[in-house]
């Protein structure tokens, strides 16, 4: 795929997809495009839905975080936003359409905060060929594209999970690995919440010791676009040019993943390029703070 910056580097495609770049693929016809509405409130959990049916970019297919894009919640034991199986989420793509050489494009109305989210499932399960929309749905509407209320039925797609560098990390596996620092930990929350002076969502407040805070939010320019390559680059520069694997987690493993997505990119602009990706802590804080015997942290 040409992405609207073309940028390539080893193994690293840029993961993140413009406007007109979208635009012109599909008006060429050429390509097989499935896009993937990911809209979602958590204070409101229908709102998403809502809006597809109200208007969407033509042709697309809607994600519920919860129903689609996470799986079974087990009180007391998982986070909030555990993820399915590979092979649950595999077959809601057949549903959409996806076959192996299909191009997933992501998007929603919070500059990829949930979009994110997708794009790194579709990575997990080894489609490589998905990527999220630069601006989301608000960018498609302010460059003068149309949405579309309707959605016809797409025919069963094909694709099935292969082996991917996209993987996860687990507590059990942090844990012992705090004491001699064998992972160097991103939590990509507010900083109020990672210092614990605020915690909207879940029970407990705090950090994981140890963790470093690096707001998904800061990815973004004053627009809502997704920074450069080189900006991200100079971001992430101190923890993806560290030796130790990386781990990033968030409230319940959704927005960490808009730090993967970011890092993605950042690893565009790396000399060296590496080829060790950073891992996605899906449980996140909500998982962690499932066990008592684990520690928190609320020091800045």
């Amino acid at each position: 795929m040409a992405t609207n910056d073309a940028l390539t580097s080893a193994s690293v495609i840029d993961p993140i997809v413009s406007v007109a770049a979208l635009a012109a693929m599909l008006q060429s016809g050429d390509t097989d495009v499935v896009l993937i509405d990911c809209r979602h409130q958590l204070s409101d959990p229908e709102y998403g839905r809502r809006e597809f049916e109200r208007g969407h970019l033509p042709g697309a297919r809607f994600a519920h975080l919860d129903d689609d894009l996470s799986g079974d919640i087990r009180p007391g034991i998982t986070g909030r936003h555990p993820l399915p199986t590979p092979d649950e989420f595999a077959g809601l793509l057949r549903r959409f359409g996806v076959n192996p050489d299909s191009i997933i494009v992501c998007y929603d109305d919070k500059a990829g905060a949930i979009a994110a989210r997708c794009w790194w499932m579709c990575r997990w399960i080894g489609h490589n060929q998905s990527f999220v929309l630069d601006g989301g749905i608000q960018a498609w509407v302010a460059a003068g594209y149309n949405l579309s209320a309707s959605s016809a039925p797409a025919p069963t797609g094909t694709i099935k999970p292969t082996t991917s560098s996209y993987q996860t990390v687990d507590a059990d596996a942090i844990l012992p690995s705090m004491a001699g620092g064998g992972l160097a930990l991103v939590d990509a929350r507010g900083s109020e919440r990672f210092r614990g002076e605020h915690e909207p969502i879940d029970p407990v407040a705090g950090h994981i010791p140890g963790a470093v805070n690096l707001p998904f939010a800061d990815n973004l320019d004053e627009t809502g676009l997704i920074l450069d390559a080189s900006s991200l680059c100079n971001r992430f520069a101190d923890v993806l040019s560290d030796a130790k694997p990386v781990a990033v987690y968030c409230g319940s493993g959704v927005t960490a993943a808009h730090n993967l997505l970011a890092m993605e990119r950042a690893l565009l602009a790396m000399q060296p390029a590496t080829e060790q990706r950073p891992l996605l802590y899906a449980g996140s804080w909500s998982d962690w703070i499932t066990d008592p015997r684990r520690p928190v942290a609320t020091d800045p």
